[in-house]
């Protein structure tokens, strides 16, 4: 029976309204049952139907009363027995107030009071609603689980001359791995040999198929398309792209959102709550008011039946986790639906510049020198300073210089976090970074005012020069500022470590209400708590938007951190709350309406479950509805929350600022903080 075979899965625990069902929604939704078939379907439900065709016997053909009495009964025992078991077990663990005992209550208090068709009709028709609601339920699962169904079966590993198919696991760092046609990349690692096309789409959401070839990085999950590639793995499978997201997506179900949390809490105290009442019904009118005693013992009972809160306690973990999902479909990583949540309620949107709304792909554009030195010289010395670093400025100056080079000249090396380089070249001091990195070591720098970014260079205490970075912005920034704007969103705000106005000229580019330069990492958190502070008399939230690797202050500190381009990120999925899995910055639109369509959803669901039961509770006590009307109200609100709560997985991809709109017209406010608090 689907009974016994569902506790088999999931060990029979209890928790929440104490139904079958509703005590594993969570874990349901992870799981990734095998698809039945209309045989096994039969068998797993053998026991209820042969109950229901007994009754139908019972109810249909001209026996005597003892018979149809002994064929209601057997009709009872077939369906309802796993329901009465569970209840006794449960009463034995101390878990009473559940579903299980509701029912077994409801239908031996029907046969007490000679009602024994009906208590056999409602053990019948529950559990066809809960075989109904389990059905959807699987479903619902089934679809979050195929999104997510990345994770690779087999690797073909190149050994000598020979080709073997693996396990992933059995793979290791440095080999190399073949991906034919049509096969999923198992592992990350760099094309070596070959070209081809592959689908990213399971990660990043994107249609579009990206084409590889020899230096190219591909990740696992990438699908390829029509050529076969060789790979050299550069991560094992424990710490693969793919294993991190479903490692990430499996956690995301234990960090629930404030109103799952207050759901379950409030099911322990209404079940019991509903139970005492149902009591009072039972014995107040009979003794107080000479009432017939037997009327109001099945109002009672009808009370109870329809008392279990299971179409809240399911749909709402079945809704945000729907959203989860349907955020994933879109490339997007949300760690949980505390943040889900969140974002459907947000009030100001902080960007960090480079790498969030700029490509940060830096280019020398300029350089300028003092009267006595070379170009080649400042470029020199500039790519010797910086040969120890990975910034992106530092590889646009040594790409600049393009010359090979020598890290064992480097004599010193100091780097000044936020400031620059102090390094001994050749025998001489150089300082290479900000104009009051300079100043502070008593070299006169002039006062300029680039549009762009400038690295100013000092050697042996006397200024020579500096060199201009530019950064181009991303193509849809414009599009994510005005797209926030429109959905409500009252103040988008840029914090970067780059120049009073260079900053400036990126805010008047993209419409951003306040500019915040020359900040210092600390300095960014500092200025967060402080945009909190002035945000104190409004109760939105506020999102940081950063590359997720220089940023990690501020991402865990703002109420939603937003990791940009964290594909592959380590840093990224690490810091942030919610991982954008391409560079787009108006992927944050996508996730925003998710969370919003996410929120309504479940507020439906809510509304919905609380009126229809609130209703028949009423007409239950006013004796105006019977037991199929409160079955109803249990098993056919929860199914019907559960379909609702499906229908976010569903929720269509894009960005949400496609179509055009009128430029905002607003005000930017600019802030230049002389790294200063």
């Amino acid at each position: 029976m689907r009974f016994k075979a569902y506790n088999h899965i999931h060990g029979g625990e209890t928790g929440g309204c104490g139904c079958c069902h509703c005590s594993h929604a969570a874990e349901l939704q992870a799981q990734r049952l095998p698809r039945t078939n209309l045989k096994e379907e039969i068998m797993e439900n053998v026991d209820l139907i042969a109950g229901i065709i007994i009754f139908t016997v019972a109810v249909l053909f001209p026996v005597s009363k003892w018979v149809k009495t002994a064929l209601y009964l057997i009709s009872y025992v077939l369906a309802g027995r796993e329901v009465v078991l569970h209840a006794i077990k449960n009463i034995i663990k101390g878990q009473v107030f559940d579903e299980n005992f509701l029912m077994t209550v409801a239908t031996i208090g029907a046969f007490a009071i000679g009602e024994i068709p009906e208590a056999a009709a409602v053990m019948l028709f529950y559990q066809i609603g809960e075989w109904l609601q389990d059905s959807a339920l699987r479903r619902s699962r089934r679809s979050i689980a195929e999104l997510m169904d990345i994770r690779p079966d087999y690797a073909n590993k190149v050994v000598g001359d020979d080709i073997q198919r693996v396990h992933p696991d059995e793979v290791a760092v440095g080999d190399v791995i073949v991906v034919k046609p049509g096969e999923r990349i198992p592992l990350d690692g760099v094309v070596i040999k070959g070209q081809s096309t592959v689908d990213t789409s399971a990660l990043t959401g994107e249609s579009m198929p990206r084409n590889v070839i020899p230096g190219t990085k591909v990740l696992s999950g990438f699908v390829n398309q029509n050529g076969v590639i060789y790979v050299e793995v550069t991560s094992d499978f424990k710490n693969s792209t793919t294993s991190r997201i479903l490692d990430l997506v499996e956690n995301a179900r234990s960090k629930k959102a404030p109103i799952e949390r207050f759901i379950t809490r409030f099911a322990r105290y209404y079940t019991p709550a509903v139970v005492s009442a149902a009591a009072l019904i039972a014995i107040v009118p009979p003794l107080l008011w000479n009432q017939p005693f037997q009327e109001w013992v099945y109002r009672a009972l009808v009370f109870l039946v329809v008392s279990c809160p299971c179409a809240l306690v399911i749909s709402i973990p079945v809704g945000f986790f729907g959203g989860l999902g349907g955020a994933s479909r879109s490339g997007i990583l949300i760690k949980g639906g505390q943040y889900l949540e969140a974002l459907g309620n947000v009030d100001t949107v902080v960007f960090d510049k480079t790498g969030t709304l700029t490509k940060g792909v830096f280019k020398v554009t300029q350089v300028v020198m003092a009267a006595d030195i070379s170009k080649d010289e400042l470029l020199y010395y500039a790519a010797r300073a910086e040969s120890y670093s990975n910034h992106p400025i530092a590889l646009s100056i040594m790409e600049a210089y393009g010359k090979p080079l020598d890290g064992q000249q480097i004599d010193e090396y100091v780097e000044i976090p936020g400031h620059g380089i102090k390094a001994k070249i050749d025998g001489k001091e150089v300082l290479v970074g900000t104009a009051g990195l300079l100043r502070k070591y008593g070299v006169a720098c002039p006062e300029v005012e680039p549009a762009h970014t400038a690295v100013h260079l000092s050697v042996d205490g006397q200024y020579a020069g500096y060199i201009v970075i530019e950064d181009e912005l991303k193509e849809d920034a414009k599009q994510a500022i005005d797209g926030l704007k429109r959905m409500g969103v009252k103040r988008t705000v840029m914090f970067t470590g780059d120049n009073h106005h260079t900053g400036l000229k990126v805010g008047q580019n993209l419409g951003l209400d306040e500019v915040y330069a020359e900040l210092l990492p600390h300095q960014k958190v500092e200025k967060l708590e402080e945009t909190e502070r002035t945000k104190a008399t409004r109760k939105g939230k506020i999102v940081f938007v950063g590359d997720g690797i220089n940023d990690a202050p501020v991402l865990a500190r703002a109420d939603v951190g937003v990791a940009m381009g964290g594909l592959g990120s380590d840093a990224a999925i690490e810091a942030a709350d919610v991982v954008l899995m391409t560079d787009e910055p108006s992927k944050l639109i996508t996730a925003i309406m998710i969370a919003n369509r996410t929120k309504r959803i479940v507020w439906q669901n809510i509304i919905m479950a609380l009126a229809v039961k609130g209703v028949v509770l009423l007409l239950g006590v006013a004796g105006t509805t019977s037991m199929w009307g409160a079955v109803f109200a249990d098993v056919g609100v929860a199914i019907l929350s559960i379909l609702n709560a499906s229908r976010v997985i569903k929720t269509p991809k894009g960005h949400g600022c496609d179509h055009p709109t009128a430029a905002y017209k607003g005000r930017m406010r600019a802030v230049s903080d002389k790294n200063t608090t």
